[in-house]
């Protein structure tokens, strides 16, 4: 299953730049209620697009919307909703909602990303963020990659500008990838095509030779720094032209040092990953459900009656009114069949008790003695007193 979630939508009236008043303020419509409409020729493209997707093999098509600068609640339409109702459904072909956003100087503040506006980013399924300087990065990879329902899957990078605004610190890069986020690479650098005019003049970059020279040292970059894991490969193509087979873009990205199978999961394993993971931020802190386990009660029946304990045999009557002399041999039975001998230690090692010993030739022994010294304390006195009598 070959996934492509980068594929840009064409620009409607509610998505243009607004118009700049004699003050020098522009003039927010709100885009909430106007409504958005798409030009014939914009979605017979559209749908040569996807139908071109479908034949090189893939499965699971995302459409991109791009924001500027930050999401204000007032101003902010969303394109996909309507967009999906007027393309064709095909069968076997999933289409999964994405929005990208574009961080600048002006929206280091705040962009929008918040709790209080999590309403506004629920339509979609993906989240993206594209940061275009160094503050805003460390926004992306530090905070808003974290856990939530406003978390930030996909961390995009203006691969074709001249030179990367930021350097891509370890720590940082880390981080994200800790708490789950992935790293973009869009191909359509790589060949020269032309670059999504929603993104801005912050983020476009160059084309053609100059677009090619400055993607391929970006993209090294990146597999430099996250040793080609958690990284995802997109097309980002406006046309037709720039579209390319899964084989191709696995072979073009081999060609930045990355082996041959973490090339194959940047278009397979790791972008279905994203989107399980996408699908938390209806929970509380990404925590899914706990599963409940059904266990079939034929199951049950069969191990409750393995587990069942075994009936004791009770004993007959004939035992019971048998004598312990007739059961078991007494003690002065078994010395006359060994013949009197005492029991050896050997004999007395297999855990039986020593038979207890006689104690009378001991008491005997005893009284003898007394009897001595009392008869010789009888002798002393007849003798002390026949001496006084002479």
């Amino acid at each position: 299953m070959y996934i492509d979630l980068n594929l840009p939508v064409p620009l409607t009236s509610t998505q243009r730049p607004p118009q700049q008043s004699k003050k020098g303020k522009g003039k927010q419509a709100d885009a909430s209620t106007s409504p958005i409409t798409y030009t014939p020729g914009q979605l017979v493209e559209l749908e040569a697009r996807i139908d071109f997707l479908v034949h090189l093999g893939y499965t699971v098509i995302a459409f991109n919307q791009t924001v500027q600068k930050k999401v204000d609640p007032k101003t902010h339409a969303n394109v996909l909703a309507s967009l999906l109702l007027h393309l064709r459904k095909r069968e076997s072909i999933a289409y999964v909602k994405r929005l990208t956003i574009v961080l600048d100087e002006d929206s280091e503040k705040g962009f929008g990303l918040t709790p209080a506006n999590a309403s506004l980013f629920a339509p979609y399924d993906i989240i993206a963020l594209l940061p275009t300087t160094a503050a805003s990065f460390s926004l992306a990879c530090l905070s808003h990659s974290t856990p939530s329902n406003v978390t930030a899957h996909i961390i995009s990078l203006p691969l074709t500008l001249p030179r990367l605004p930021f350097n891509l610190k370890h720590t940082l890069v880390r981080t994200a990838l800790k708490n789950g986020a992935v790293f973009e690479i869009s191909y359509s650098g790589a060949l020269g095509g032309e670059s999504d005019p929603s993104l801005g003049s912050s983020a476009s970059g160059e084309s053609g030779s100059g677009g090619k020279r400055n993607w391929w040292a970006a993209a090294r970059e990146i597999i430099r720094v996250t040793k080609g894991k958690s990284v995802i490969v997109t097309s980002g193509a406006v046309n037709q032209t720039s579209l390319r087979a899964p084989k191709d873009v696995g072979n073009l990205i081999s060609m930045l040092d990355l082996p041959q199978n973490l090339s194959h999961d940047a278009l397979t394993k790791t972008p279905q990953a994203v989107i399980l993971r996408a699908q938390t931020r209806r929970t509380y802190r990404a925590i899914l459900s706990e599963p409940r386990i059904v266990i079939p009660e034929a199951y049950l029946a069969k191990t409750t009656a393995a587990s069942a304990p075994a009936t004791e045999v009770q004993p007959s009557e004939e035992t019971m009114l048998l004598k312990p002399s007739e059961t078991e041999p007494s003690p002065s039975t078994a010395e006359e069949q060994t013949g009197n001998e005492l029991p050896s230690a050997a004999k007395l090692s297999n855990g039986k008790k020593r038979p207890r010993e006689d104690p009378t030739p001991l008491s005997q022994a005893s009284t003898s003695v007394k009897a001595e010294e009392s008869s010789k304390k009888k002798r002393k006195k007849d003798k002390s007193a026949g001496a006084k009598n002479s």
